[in-house]
């Protein structure tokens, strides 16, 4: 919504998004490890870090982090009073800076020049904000079309929210605003908001149509995953589509069918997509009908290490096999199974990749790093004798920089099976 006053646009929210909270300025000092991380560019600053703050530190406040050897600003954050993450960092130099509405709009502007080049393709969905990597930790802004999906996951953005959604509208043009909000954040009562709230605008259909490198796509923006979509394999999408003319394909943790649709969209002959979710597989095919395709779209429900045992008791062969699971280590005492599943997996889709064919591997496990997902999977494929050429390793696509080691999260290679 916008009303004009005297040629001043201003906007308004149909939601209260303020909270009466005003952020104070909390000196604060840091163990030297902390302080290296800082000066280093890090984004976070852990609890045990923390050497000298106040007592009545609040969560939102502006902590301003003096280096121990100079008393002098090093870098200011965010307190966050609720996380192990106590500070998330907003700016990490020693230059003074003011923390204001105009500080969080050349953010904003300076993030939505990295995705200019992904706007000059055939897309109109794409991640404007990254949390760390973009500077905004813990917050992720998702464009589809003209709707703007922010999802929060720490209070500490509530006292700032409102000047940041503005400027996030300004610059992306989009119509609508939807928030989506952490588990945590759905449970606090610091604010009056509720997850799925369109507080801008308004949204029609919760179900959002959007446009893929020429390939049409739906997110449900009120009840989907995350903000409703994955756009982080956008490039891999891409990529498994100009593979699968003509041929066949396996989707596994097909989820809502971006590989599938791809694959269809560019002339499958036919694609499998296989999830432990009926109502995603839904999705995957009502997805697929958004396109012209001439190919068969089939669907496998249940659990994908038993259903890709059964298909390779069937002796069942694809040209193209897409393996993409969600995350297995969301914890470091998870990483040890993770690496197994792994394994399982590239040995799966190993047996149910035809000869000549293509297999696709990929991680999201951020705490599963690329040197060892990639390590899994050649150990793995060594041990089944076949021969094969590693075509590429890829990365997140261009909406998804990464700023810190702990923000590279998604990694993907292609195996190509030449006997």
């Amino acid at each position: 919504m916008q009303t004009q006053h005297s040629g001043v646009h201003v906007m308004t929210f149909s939601t209260t998004i303020k909270t009466n909270y005003k952020p104070k300025r909390q000196a604060v000092k840091l163990t030297a490890k902390g302080e290296n991380y800082v000066q280093d560019g890090h984004p976070w600053v852990f609890s045990e870090s923390i050497v000298k703050i106040n007592d009545n530190a609040k969560t939102g406040d502006l902590a301003i982090i003096f280096g121990k050897r100079t008393n002098k600003m090093i870098g200011i954050g965010l307190y966050d009073a609720k996380s192990p993450i106590r500070i998330k960092m907003i700016y990490n130099d020693t230059a003074s800076v003011t923390i204001d509405d105009a500080f969080f709009t050349k953010k904003i502007k300076n993030a939505y020049k990295k995705r200019l080049p992904l706007l000059k393709t055939k897309t109109n969905s794409y991640r404007l904000l990254f949390g760390e990597n973009d500077g905004f930790p813990s917050l992720i802004a998702d464009v589809y079309t003209k709707v703007l999906v922010v999802k929060l996951y720490s209070e500490i953005w509530l006292p700032f929210l409102e000047p940041i959604l503005k400027s996030l509208i300004e610059v992306s043009g989009c119509k609508t605003v939807v928030m989506r909000l952490s588990r945590s954040l759905q449970n606090s009562k610091s604010h009056s908001l509720e997850d799925g709230d369109v507080v801008y605008g308004d949204l029609k259909n919760e179900v959002v149509q959007f446009i893929e490198h020429g390939v049409q796509f739906s997110a449900n923006v009120i009840k989907g995953h995350k903000t409703g979509y994955f756009l982080d394999h956008r490039e891999n999408r891409r990529q498994v589509g100009l593979l699968s003319k003509n041929k066949t394909v396996l989707d596994v943790f097909s989820y809502a069918g971006g590989f599938s649709v791809h694959a269809l969209a560019n002339g499958a002959k036919e694609v499998t997509s296989l999830d432990i979710s009926e109502q995603a597989l839904e999705i995957a095919v009502q997805n697929g009908k958004l396109n012209t395709y001439s190919g068969k779209h089939k669907t496998l429900a249940g659990d994908a290490f038993q259903l890709l045992e059964e298909l390779v008791s069937k002796k069942e062969r694809f040209d193209v096999v897409v393996i993409d699971p969600p995350s297995f280590a969301k914890q470091q005492s998870e990483v040890s199974l993770a690496k197994k599943k792994y394994a399982q997996l590239a040995q799966l889709g190993m047996q149910l990749t035809a000869k000549g064919g293509m297999l696709v591997l990929a991680s999201c496990s951020s705490r599963v790093t690329a040197t060892a997902f990639y390590d899994i999977n050649a150990q793995t494929l060594q041990k089944s004798h076949r021969a094969f050429s590693i075509e590429q390793k890829t990365q997140h696509d261009i909406d998804h920089p990464v700023s810190f080691p702990e923000g590279a999260y998604l990694k993907c290679a292609y195996y190509r099976f030449l006997d």
